[in-house]
């Protein structure tokens, strides 16, 4: 069954998180994806983990780059510059998530390209997006999760600002932008036209806290942290210890509470004039949490996990990244899906969704720097001689 973006073809300058990110979603669901590195590579691809063996590509690369074909140019080299204008009149799609301009003066830019090919869809990711103060700014998801909110609502109130424990910002923003994508595409059957697609990570971001949002902008209210407490700032929503661990529960509802005070045998609260309502509950929360962690005290997170299922009552343990990714509900959905590399096979994530009909397939391994240049410069036209003479003058490697 054919993919949903089965002949698109995406000439991608992206590099590090949130472009490559964005342009590895596609590739899953079809498009031929040319990623283009400079020679000897991009930093991300040979930064390694802790305890990694030495002189093996840096996981965390592999995880977002796999699936595509690899071309190296020196786009700081007249003739490198002449061979992206050849491939673009070949392309539905170029991304890139250099800091604003510097594609123009490379000579690449949006005008240029677009004038060759009116049906291109230019994907630029960045910061701050091409307009305002911020504009020309660099931009590290740390930055913007300072920026844009998100610290200032995460951790405990009596601890400061907290980091998310991953990018993020920049995870968002390639969601975001292989959305626009795919969007700019959908316009394109109507009018014909390429177009300009411009991904803010700030912008994203807040998009992401759209509720936030809506309570500061609507409200008035301009949320602090809440530490491990749901949204709905319920009592019996949050982090709860267990005999060996922890527990979260995410009861939000009369019905759940009700579940939950059977699950651990003190129906007696559900007659208590401290516990009648959320209200008071609000109002009487140490003591409630003190029946619950009197309860969870009893038994192991397992046993809990399991009784509370049974009760119908939202909960989970904390997994680490490890435990998810091997949870026989990913292997259920075909989430994690396996493919050979030049350094053995890897298991990876893909989207996360599924397809009655061409669903996500992860078909090929990561590509050295420049590993398609020739065959990539072949089929846009290029003999021998040329490729030869390009990679004498060091245009291509």
């Amino acid at each position: 069954m054919t993919r949903p973006f089965e002949g698109i073809r995406i000439l991608d300058f992206t590099q590090v998180f949130a472009g490559p990110l964005a342009s590895y979603q596609l590739s899953l669901l079809g498009a031929e994806v040319i990623k283009v590195e400079r020679p000897g590579g991009e930093d991300m691809r040979g930064r390694r983990s802790a305890g990694q063996t030495e002189g093996r590509t840096s996981p965390g690369w592999i995880a977002i780059n796999a699936n595509k074909k690899n071309i190296a140019l020196d786009l700081k080299h007249p003739d490198a510059v002449r061979v992206v204008k050849r491939l673009v009149l070949d392309c539905d799609v170029v991304m890139e998530n250099f800091r604003a301009g510097i594609m123009d003066k490379l000579g690449i830019g949006y005008d240029v390209l677009k004038a060759i090919n009116p049906k291109l869809i230019y994907c630029c990711v960045s910061g701050f997006g091409r307009e305002g103060p911020l504009s020309d700014d660099p931009a590290y998801d740390g930055k913007i999760q300072a920026l844009s909110g998100i610290m200032s609502v995460t951790g405990h109130a009596d601890a400061g600002p907290v980091r998310a424990g991953f990018a993020v910002c920049d995870a968002t923003a390639g969601m975001t932008a292989a959305f626009a994508v795919a969007s700019a595409l959908f316009q394109r059957t109507h009018t014909g036209k390429g177009q300009l697609v411009d991904v803010a990570m700030y912008d994203s971001a807040l998009t992401m806290q759209a509720p936030a949002v809506g309570g500061f902008t609507i409200a008035g209210k301009d949320p602090g942290p809440s530490g491990n407490r749901a949204i709905s700032g319920l009592p019996t929503a949050d982090l709860f210890p267990v005999k060996d661990g922890h527990l979260l529960l995410a009861v939000n509802n009369e019905k759940q509470f009700v579940a939950l005070m059977a699950a651990i045998d003190r129906n007696d609260v559900l007659s208590d004039p401290r516990f009648v309502d959320w209200t008071a509950r609000l109002a009487n929360e140490p003591a409630l949490n003190e029946i619950i962690c009197a309860a969870f005290a009893e038994a192991d997170a397992d046993t809990w996990e399991a009784k509370l299922r049974e009760y119908d009552v939202p909960c989970a343990q904390i997994q680490t990244v490890g435990e998810a990714v091997n949870h026989e509900q990913l292997a259920a959905r075909n989430y994690m899906q396996t493919v050979e590399t030049h350094e053995g096979p890897v298991r990876l994530a893909t989207t996360g969704f599924r397809m009655e009909h061409g669903d996500a397939e992860l078909t090929d391994g990561f590509a050295w720097v420049g590993e398609h240049t020739d065959d990539v410069l072949a089929a846009a036209g290029y003999g021998k001689g040329d490729i030869a003479a390009l990679r004498d003058s060091g245009a291509v490697s």
